[in-house]
């Protein structure tokens, strides 16, 4: 073909774009249109999107929010943001409901045939469990993080969490058979022993993906409303070291790094050091009382997936949130 004219080759881009673009045509139909080899056609295309005639922009329908997930990604360097519309951001329940299904989703989304799940408790997760559908992954397993908190007959319990995890999945299920906290040391060093635990702890060598609810240690939370996980004491120490939110019960400060106190010794279940070797790490949590927690989680690079609600993640861009902490993940 012999060399063309800049307005000739523009107007060849043009022809070309709007047959594959705007009519539709496979780029077999323009070989047989036009008479040019089919190199010749995928390098035209190539140059219109390269020199603008061809722009091609992506609108997103309402409730969909990828703008906001790429800037949480690069701003935090994460694998993935999912920001979800959630129909009431201030209720409590109604962000726990529909993160809960968002989460379901990408879990069904990225589960591979010999996935090691670890799951640990609350009730975000809850309604993950709830929305999922069924399911066979034989050769995967649910593995419980925590020992169990609150009522054991609570759907928000983690053993009942994985319990329902792996019936929906069709999958192993290995059980942490112990409370999430204990009174004294000496007793968790007793519990520790039980071959059945260390089995748990085993397990979390394995790992390859985990889901966390992130909590914020306030009055309204659940680990105090319950009146069987935190007394007014320990919170109140908790506040006094710093912590501004919990992973499994391990409290970090606004920088995500880990908060040291007595009521550490006695938690039954995976640490912050455990969680940050492995690969996915996914933070589903939301609201506007969750913020200063979720940021700290991001902050410290103690998630690397994060679900939350719209509303949330656009606090999570405000100026304020703009630091990266010094503690990474390998």
């Amino acid at each position: 073909m012999a060399k063309l004219t800049t307005k000739e080759e523009m107007r060849l881009l043009s022809k070309v774009g709007k047959l594959y673009y705007e009519e539709g045509l496979t780029q077999n139909e323009i070989v047989d249109r036009l008479q040019l080899s089919r190199a010749k056609i995928s390098r035209l295309l190539q140059a219109a999107r390269d020199r603008g005639v061809v722009q091609i922009m992506v609108i997103s329908p309402p409730g969909i929010y990828p703008d906001l997930e790429m800037q949480i990604e690069t701003r935090y360097q994460l694998k993935e943001a999912i920001v979800v519309e959630v129909t009431e951001p201030e209720s409590s329940e109604s962000v726990s409901r529909e993160l809960g299904v968002a989460a379901a989703n990408y879990l069904q989304r990225i589960i591979r045939e010999d996935e090691t799940l670890g799951v640990s408790w609350g009730t975000t997760l809850s309604h993950m469990a709830a929305s999922l559908q069924p399911n066979i992954f034989p050769e995967a397993q649910v593995v419980q993080l925590l020992g169990g908190l609150g009522a054991p007959e609570s759907e928000v319990h983690a053993t009942d969490i994985c319990r329902r995890m792996a019936r929906m999945l069709g999958c192993r299920l290995t059980l942490m058979p112990s409370p999430g906290i204990v009174d004294r040391q000496e007793i968790k060093d007793i519990i520790l022993s039980d071959s059945h635990v260390q089995k748990a702890f085993d397990s979390f060598r394995d790992l390859s993906t985990v889901f966390l609810g992130i909590g914020a240690p306030n009055d309204q939370s659940v680990m105090l409303t319950s009146g069987t996980i935190l007394t007014q004491k320990d919170l109140q120490e908790l506040l006094e070291c710093g912590a501004v939110g919990d992973i499994a019960l391990r409290f970090f400060d606004k920088f995500g790094q880990p908060v040291r106190s007595e009521l550490d010794s006695r938690v039954i279940g995976i640490g912050l050091d455990q969680l940050c070797k492995v690969d996915r790490v996914v933070g589903v949590a939301g609201g506007s009382h969750k913020v200063e927690a979720i940021l700290g989680a991001l902050r410290g690079k103690l998630v690397n997936v994060l679900i939350t609600d719209q509303v949330t993640a656009r606090r999570l861009l405000e100026p304020f949130g703009n630091f990266n902490g010094a503690r990474g993940r390998n």
